[in-house]
């Protein structure tokens, strides 16, 4: 019948990911969403052959400015947060080589010249250092600038949705 719901989407969940936090899954009903990624970057993995995918929402560039805070919620900061991405996602049986990678955000949501710590430029040089540093490769990134940026991974299929103030885009990471 149309418009009867379908059992994949009775059970289909969304996982959101607040500032500061991640998630990594390999149950294919699940979708990982983070919203109003402005200043923080977004950094998204996916392995299409395993089905697993991961979603880091970081904050600030650097563990250091805050150990105590980092040593409580480490994906706060790109240089505890990644690694912490990669290991969950390992841990469910993706394969480094087949990781596929998206980053989003960065941006200076304060208009140009009013942000002094520029912390969006920062987030994305501190995010691009550590994947170059360690080998990996970005797929495609929507960094900089002055929007916010909504992201979903979905776990089935790969397929990542954008949603910025005035466009909404559609990739896949499973291609």
């Amino acid at each position: 019948m149309a418009g009867s719901p379908t059992i994949a989407g009775l059970f289909a969940q969304r996982v959101v990911i607040g500032v500061g936090d991640m998630s990594v899954s390999n149950n294919t009903a699940i979708t990982l969403s983070t919203y109003a990624l402005g200043s923080c970057v977004g950094v998204v993995a996916y392995d299409p052959v395993a089905r697993v995918g991961g979603l880091l929402h970081l904050m600030l560039p650097e563990s250091s400015l805050a150990p105590e805070k980092a040593a409580a919620q480490p994906a706060m900061f790109a240089d505890t947060g990644l690694p912490l991405l990669f290991r969950a996602l390992l841990g469910l049986r993706a394969e480094r080589s087949r990781l596929r990678l998206f980053v989003a955000g960065g941006a200076n949501v304060l208009g140009s010249g009013t942000d002094n710590f520029k912390i969006g430029e920062r987030n994305i040089r501190a995010t691009a250092s550590y994947l170059n540093q360690n080998g990996y490769g970005v797929s495609r990134s929507d960094v900089g600038g002055t929007i916010n940026r909504t992201v979903h991974l979905d776990i089935a299929t790969g397929a990542i949705k954008l949603k910025t103030p005035g466009m909404n885009g559609e990739y896949s990471l499973a291609a």
